[in-house]
């Protein structure tokens, strides 16, 4: 990635950025970012994966879409470097003690058509997240005003590693020498007694420390309170502890906040953003802060793609994700409603089937779309295993492998009982439920 940021003339070192890696909320607290800066009066370029409904969600200026000519003027750039720059290159690309030999790969490819978008676009920071881990993520050619390092679970092993603080070193490599790092609140159910929220916050403790990277760490730094949770959002207060980020805000006085997404957790994905930018930018404002957030709209992310019945959309896909999902979904709607569930082959499915099955009263297992590896009958066998005690439920879970006519049942039975429906385990599952109600393509 080095190498073919070079080719390209270095566009990731034109402008200043913001780097956001983790296993939960990343996309939310890059959105809330590039919201922000957008309502400061910035350029902000968005690098976010994966999409939902359209391909340039991936790719954005802000809460927008680039023009047309930007992507083809990058796009173009990008083919012309992949057809001479990158063979006339190669022996400096391959290099056998490496796997994965010397052709650059899709994402690789993708980080740069990003870099070379927000050159062609003129924009002036850049906003990126990272795909997976962070330490030999393709984005980590950066070298940002701020690292940001959102909660933290157990994801990937087969690339990140086996246990939380694997994972946790795999994340910390985004931390660069002498540059902030804003951490979030660690800990959750689906953690080990073994490894608790301390061991993994050594991790980054130890790392920061490595590079002096001065740690802000958000339960020491800051704290939501007043939270409000509603059908259209989220209103909370976010109040800074000893004097920490007073630049801009009207005598460090507490900020009266609201997110267009329900959920707990996102007074927190915000209180992130909000550190990091007046981390990155301390001249940024209340004003900018509270237009950014309220403007801010992110696909998937707890989104309501209709009425009646009620069906919502959530990209969760880990146990802790799945359990806060849940968590939003009965506080707003009471126990009892549909579960529409699919997910890749290698996310923890026993693990989220824990913390869902008790709230819904029935269950439709499906495939999450075509674009990731996935086993339905695992995942059904993974629910229903769960069930296998005094009162084993044998109806209230469903297996659906054609994931429009699983979406079709949901939504009938939703109909006809009066229930609303959660559409959960996967972004790409929720792009399928999202473009069968006409929210999508």
């Amino acid at each position: 990635m080095e190498l073919l940021a070079e080719l390209a003339g270095n566009p990731e070192r034109r402008v200043p950025s913001i780097h956001i890696a983790g296993s939960k909320g990343k996309g939310s607290v890059t959105g809330m970012i590039a919201s922000i800066l957008q309502a400061d009066g910035r350029r902000p370029a968005r690098y976010m994966s994966p999409h939902v409904s359209d391909f340039r969600e991936r790719i954005s200026l802000g809460n927008s879409f680039f023009d047309e000519a930007v992507y083809c003027a990058a796009g173009g750039e990008l083919r012309e470097l992949a057809e001479s720059a990158v063979p006339a290159a190669k022996s400096r690309l391959f290099d056998p003690a490496l796997e994965g030999g010397e052709e650059p790969t899709f994402f690789e490819l993708l980080t740069l058509l990003f870099f070379l978008c927000a050159r062609h676009a003129d924009c002036d920071v850049l906003v990126v997240e990272t795909g997976m881990g962070g330490r030999l993520d393709s984005t980590n050619v950066l070298d940002p005003l701020v690292s940001v390092i959102t909660l933290i679970e157990l994801e990937h092993t087969g690339f990140l590693g086996n246990t939380i603080t694997a994972v946790a070193c795999e994340k910390a490599g985004i931390i660069k020498t002498g540059k902030p790092l804003v951490l979030a609140r660690q800990g959750g159910e689906a953690w080990s007694s073994d490894e608790d929220s301390n061991s993994v916050l050594n991790v980054f403790k130890k790392a920061a420390a490595e590079k002096h990277s001065p740690l802000i760490y958000f339960p020491e730094s800051a704290e939501v309170q007043i939270l409000k949770i509603h059908t259209g959002g989220t209103d909370f207060t976010l109040r800074f502890k000893n004097g920490a980020f007073p630049a801009g805000l009207a005598g460090g006085a507490p900020l009266e906040l609201f997110v267009p997404v329900p959920g707990a957790i996102q007074g927190e994905n915000a209180g992130l953003a909000v550190m990091a930018l007046k981390t990155a930018f301390p001249q940024i404002g209340e004003d900018a802060i509270r237009r950014g957030l309220e403007d801010c709209h992110i696909p998937a992310r707890f989104e309501t793609v209709l009425r009646d019945p009620p069906v919502i959309i959530d990209g969760a896909h880990t146990p802790e994700s799945a359990a806060l999902c849940a968590e939003t979904f009965c506080s707003l709607y009471g126990d009892g409603g549909i579960l529409l569930f699919g997910c890749a082959a290698d996310k923890n499915a026993a693990a989220m089937a824990e913390v869902l099955l008790p709230h819904f009263s029935r269950i439709f297992i499906t495939t999450p779309g075509s674009f990731k590896i996935s086993d339905p009958g695992r995942i059904y066998e993974a629910f229903t295993a769960v069930l296998a005690g005094p009162d084993p439920g044998q109806d209230k879970v469903t297996l659906v492998r054609e994931t429009g006519e699983a979406v079709r049942q949901a939504l009938e039975w939703g109909r006809q009982q009066g229930l609303p429906v959660l559409g959960a385990g996967s972004f790409y599952l929720a792009a399928e439920i999202r473009a069968f109600c006409g929210k999508g393509r």
